[in-house]
């Protein structure tokens, strides 16, 4: 089945790249009036979502300085530390919040247009702890802003998605569940079967990605809830 990581590094950062567009022209239709209401994200307003997808990005560069430099820049000094940086991000005024996203996203690509082939394969290390490859920021960053862009409630659907990335992150979803879960979700379009569980779930691919991801059962044939995925 083909991955995302198995792309040539330009066409990961297309993927990135379009995944930001996308997601920015969500941000565009938010109106100042919206930014506190709710989104597909239990708990979180707008204002929440464009926060953290934008001090995300700032993350992002800090990886860029330690594959770039050598000098260990981790992506958040702590976990209390981001989500606090995230609660600060919504009590902006919003003409603010809005410019924090545009500096960010024009900051995260310059970033990646500075680096060459040595800092790309830089290894750096995650918020969650993985040391991997500089150029895993390139998957992380399409996961967040793709996934992101429907989570602002703002018209934007998983069936927006391209294929790759579902085709990539259902099997990562997966391998996070662990033990938790004994599904086996099987796409209705392709045939294609991820998992090896008792409980089947059947639905489109964006409908399982949907639904993997946490974001709801629109798409599959099921009432269940999903583990836990981040």
């Amino acid at each position: 089945m083909a991955s995302f990581h198995d792309l040539p590094r330009e066409e990961r950062m297309t993927l990135a790249l379009r995944g930001t567009a996308h997601y920015t022209q969500q941000v565009s239709h938010i109106t100042e009036d919206e930014l506190g209401e709710e989104t597909n994200l239990e708990g979180w307003t707008r204002a929440h979502i464009i926060s953290h997808v934008s001090y995300n990005a700032a993350a992002l560069c800090n990886l860029v300085e330690w594959a770039t430099t050598g000098v260990e820049t981790p992506m958040y000094s702590s976990p209390t530390a981001r989500n606090e940086e995230i609660e600060y991000g919504t009590t902006l005024p919003p003409a603010a919040l809005f410019n924090l996203h545009d500096h960010t996203v024009a900051r995260l690509t310059a970033a990646w247009n500075s680096m060459d082939d040595a800092a790309w394969g830089h290894q750096v290390r995650t918020a969650q702890g993985r040391t991997v490859p500089a150029e895993e920021m390139l998957w992380m960053r399409s996961r967040e802003v793709w996934i992101h862009a429907f989570d602002l409630n703002k018209g934007a659907t998983f069936e927006q998605i391209p294929t790759i990335i579902l085709q990539t992150l259902i099997p990562e979803i997966l391998a996070k569940w662990g033990d938790q879960a004994d599904f086996t979700l099987i796409d209705t379009d392709s045939g294609e079967r991820y998992g090896t569980g008792s409980t089947e779930i059947r639905g489109s691919l964006a409908g399982l990605a949907r639904w993997a991801s946490g974001r709801g059962s629109a798409g599959v044939d099921t009432d269940l809830e999903p583990p836990r995925w981040l």
